[in-house]
């Protein structure tokens, strides 16, 4: 489920390519350079999106500028080869990319590798972001990892986190002590989720001036998650950000 805000309301979309506008991107024929940062489904996030892109028979790359889980599936590659790249390209649509790194995962292709990848004329994608499975992140010094040619920044955070502890739910929550003034044993409130998401110390740092920023907030999987987002959307709204949208589990 996909919903976007707008007039204080949820707004059911049908897909993540409508809800973020990227349909007037393609017209403009600009291929867009999103980036995901946060936590929280960033990986969920990227999947639904590149397969949107490839049902409609646009190709797709996705890549890291910081670890991802290598997967069990044909298009997902370790090592630069152009010719391997764009092979795979035509068989599937769309491929997953960066050097081998340890624990199985993919790590951050040469910055020679990465800029060929981005002079190709289809969409990019890039996690920009780590957070250890956890639903919501406050960055280091050194964090995100986002490319000043990034078009598109998606701040994902896991509405499951609210309710539960900082400690347990939040990856750098000594970080997050200081930034929400809150010690790591209270609880994720909505409030929490709005300021960090607002906030150029965390969901909006290193975004490019040029880029196009969204909140997503994701999990909002039954009824009572869904109100919860609706809450977060409306404190985001407060602070001047209105480009937010909300998915939860795909129908079956």
């Amino acid at each position: 489920m996909i919903y976007i805000y707008s007039g204080k309301r949820l707004h059911e979309a049908d897909s993540l390519t409508q809800a973020l506008k990227l349909e007037k991107e393609n017209l403009r024929e600009r291929c867009p350079v999103i980036s995901t940062v946060g936590a929280g489904g960033k990986t969920t996030t990227l999947h639904r999106l590149a397969d949107e892109y490839v049902c409609v028979g646009v190709p797709v790359l996705v890549t890291t500028t910081t670890h991802i889980m290598k997967e069990d599936r044909e298009w997902f590659l370790s090592g630069f080869s152009e010719e391997k790249i764009k092979e795979q390209l035509q068989k599937t649509g769309q491929v997953w990319v960066g050097e081998p790194a340890p624990g199985g995962k993919l790590g951050r292709l040469s910055d020679s590798a990465l800029e060929k990848l981005l002079k190709w004329d289809i969409p990019v994608f890039i996690e920009a972001d780590g957070a250890k499975r956890l639903p919501v992140k406050v960055p280091a010094e050194h964090e995100p990892v986002i490319l000043p040619c990034t078009t598109h920044v998606l701040s994902v955070y896991g509405l499951d986190s609210v309710g539960q502890k900082i400690e347990d739910k939040v990856f750098r929550p000594e970080m997050a002590e200081i930034l929400l003034k809150k010690k790591r044993t209270e609880c994720v409130t909505e409030e929490d989720i709005a300021q960090l998401a607002a906030s150029d110390l965390a969901g909006r740092k290193g975004c490019p001036e040029t880029a196009v920023y969204t909140v997503v907030l994701n999990k909002a999987d039954d009824e009572k998650r869904r109100k919860t987002a609706l809450a977060v959307c409306r404190l985001l709204e407060e602070k001047g950000i209105r480009q937010v949208i909300v998915t939860g589990r795909q129908k079956s």
